[in-house]
């Protein structure tokens, strides 16, 4: 991460260290998260669309492949973040264009303060007894890392457009 970041050592070892558990099945605990999501914020399913298809349910939504497909790369972003831990830096230019790409499929970005309350459902949901409080301190420091280089994104856009 950049010199500033608070992530103490002990920090991204609990990071790592939780994230290694759910390595095995990415896609399963993708579904939990979106699923919370859903839960908390149905508003956000139409912003999911293939091919001009409207979901009618969270449920269809969640089994249709190309969302599948999504919930793949979500996983993936947050894997390159744990990764990159040490140099989040690394990443601003992939992360600031995806917060591009979020705000122009219409992603406000106070939408990712319920993400972020979704992440950590599914941390907790998936890790049972191994999510502490200090886990959950860790992965929230490192989530907002993460949306505020998002959030980047949005910023070098004109208003207006």
């Amino acid at each position: 991460m950049e010199s500033g970041m608070p992530l103490s050592g002990g920090q991204r070892a609990l990071i790592r260290e939780s994230w290694q558990r759910l390595s095995g099945s990415p896609e399963q605990h993708g579904l939990v998260l979106f699923s919370r999501l859903f839960d908390l914020d149905p508003d956000l399913l139409p912003l999911f669309q293939y091919n001009c298809k409207q979901f009618a349910s969270p449920q269809e939504c969640l089994s249709a492949p190309e969302f599948l497909d999504h919930i793949r790369k979500v996983m993936l972003v947050i894997d390159a973040a744990v990764s990159h831990m040490e140099n989040l830096s690394c990443l601003e230019e992939y992360l600031c264009n995806l917060g591009k790409k979020h705000q122009a499929v219409g992603v406000k970005v106070e939408s990712f303060s319920t993400v972020g309350e979704s992440l950590l459902y599914m941390l907790e949901k998936c890790l049972g007894a191994a999510f502490s409080p200090e886990v959950q301190e860790a992965w929230s420091k490192l989530y907002n890392a993460v949306v505020k280089a998002m959030q980047r994104g949005w910023e070098t856009l004109p208003e207006g457009d």
